[in-house]
This record gives C-alpha cells, sequence and structure tokens, in this order.
C-alpha cells in the first residue's frame, strides 16, 4: 500500500493562486485530489500552508494537513506531514503536484509499485519518450539519462544525451532526438529515504539546473525511472497552460 500527499502553496510567480483557478467549473486542485483518489492509495492527502487552499480542499472533502510557510518545495512540506504522522521508515508515499489536473490515476499507481518492486531505489519516478525536436531542446523539458538498471544517471534541462553525429553545426543544428526521454514530475519515496532527503544541503548542481532531484544524486540516493504505461497531460505554470487544459477537460461546444 502506498500513500499519496498533494503539496499545493498559494503563491505561484508565473500563475498565482493556481491551485483555486476553475476548470470545468471545479478547482484545478480537485481534478488533481479525485485523480488521486482513484489510484488506489490507502490515504490521499493535502499539504498546505494557505487558508483558501484549505478551505477549498475540505469543501470537496479532502483532508488537509497544514504545514509551515517556510517551505522551498513540495517535497519538504511532504516531509513534514511524514515526520507529524510519525510514518513508518519503509511506507511509501506519492508526490503527486497539485498543478497537474491530468495525472493519470495509473502512473501514481505505477510510481508506487515501481518503488515497491526495487528495493535498491530511494525514489521512484516516471518518463516518457521525448516526441520532438523541439521538446529535446526546451529547457523547461527536464530529460533524464539511466544507467541499464533504470537507475538514473542525470537529469537536466539540457538535450541530453546529446547526438554529436546529427548536430555538425552546433545546437541548432541536432536532427536527432531518438532515445531522449523526458522525466515526469511525480515521485515515489521510502519515508527513511524523504526524510534524509529533505535533510539535505542544496547542491551545486541542483543550484545550477534548478533541479532538486539532483540534490538526491549528488548525495547518494537512488532514483529508479520507469516508463510511464499511460503518459500523463500537460502540467499548468502558465495562463497559456491552463487553457490548454481547459480545452481538453471541457472543449468548447461546437455551434451549428
Amino acid at each position: 500500500m502506498f500513500r499519496v500527499v498533494i503539496p499545493a502553496r498559494f503563491a505561484s510567480t508565473r500563475l498565482p493562486g493556481k491551485a483555486l483557478l476553475p476548470i470545468g467549473g471545479r478547482p484545478m486542485l480537485q481534478w488533481v485530489y479525485e485523480r488521486a483518489s482513484s489510484a488506489g492509495a490507502s490515504e490521499v492527502l493535502i499539504a498546505t500552508d494557505d487558508e483558501r487552499i484549505a478551505g477549498a480542499a475540505r469543501s470537496f472533502g479532502a483532508e488537509v494537513v497544514m504545514t509551515a510557510r517556510t517551505h522551498t518545495s513540495g517535497t519538504d512540506r511532504i516531509a513534514e506531514v511524514a515526520r507529524a504522522r510519525q510514518w513508518a521508515a519503509d511506507e511509501i508515499v506519492v508526490n503527486v503536484q497539485g498543478d497537474e489536473p491530468l495525472i493519470p490515476a495509473a502512473a501514481i499507481a505505477q510510481v508506487a509499485a515501481l518503488l515497491a518492486a526495487n528495493p535498491a531505489g530511494d525514489i521512484g519516478t516516471l518518463a516518457t519518450a521525448v516526441e520532438s525536436l523541439e521538446e529535446l531542446l526546451d529547457p523547461n523539458v527536464v530529460k533524464v539519462v539511466t544507467d541499464s538498471h533504470g537507475m538514473a544517471l542525470y537529469f537536466s534541462r539540457a538535450p541530453i544525451p546529446w547526438n554529436c553525429d546529427s548536430a555538425p553545426s552546433g545546437l541548432a543544428s541536432q536532427s536527432n532526438f531518438a532515445g531522449a526521454r523526458r522525466h515526469r514530475g511525480i515521485y515515489a519515496y521510502r519515508v527513511a529515504s524523504l526524510l534524509r532527503f529533505a535533510q539535505l544541503p542544496h547542491g551545486m548542481l541542483e543550484q545550477r539546473e534548478k533541479l532538486e532531484q539532483l540534490r538526491a544524486l549528488e548525495h547518494g540516493l537512488r532514483i529508479h525511472v520507469g516508463e510511464a504505461l499511460e503518459r500523463p497531460g500537460p502540467d499548468v505554470n502558465t495562463l497559456a497552460d491552463l487553457e490548454r487544459v481547459r480545452a481538453q477537460i471541457a472543449p468548447p461546444a461546437h455551434k451549428g
């Protein structure tokens, strides 16, 4: 069995209050919660430091855990919940981001099962194939490379792996994205690894790439990467993202 915690905050640099923005008549957070609730978890919690989010979550029946305002990441917020609830060291908790209203329930269950089946891993996560050159070269798309056992070697905003033979004149001349994989930001943690991770100092690679999972790799935590069986829909970081998700969930009616 596994638990799910959805970290949610009101402040957002690019889209303030996004967790509560409506999609198809419901706040975005409710869509995330309902996806998580159908994934087979023993418990689904929403962790926040904002009463506006807490009130909205309680209104659609979610259990809320209030956390400190000082957390800089969702991982830190979930670690506070794990400590407060005194979860056992070997329990598995899945971090489902509050801005992923199209996250498949199957992906949540898959990442928990992935970690449970791989005792050598401290953290489990998912990836999908990069589908275009644009995606490969986009710094907002995080790429991942793994070893032959599926353990992450590195995550980067840069285009990795880089195919030298198909880029004779540098970055803009790249013509091959075969074999590249896109990291999907869903994580399963063993509680002991989660608590250790939250106590680690930020590393140089994390600071440069702005990717917290690099902190885990820099300090020797092992991240097992599975191929997502169901490709997640887009997350929401901007107004344009929100409109794309709205169009998928509630497409405009055709006149005529």
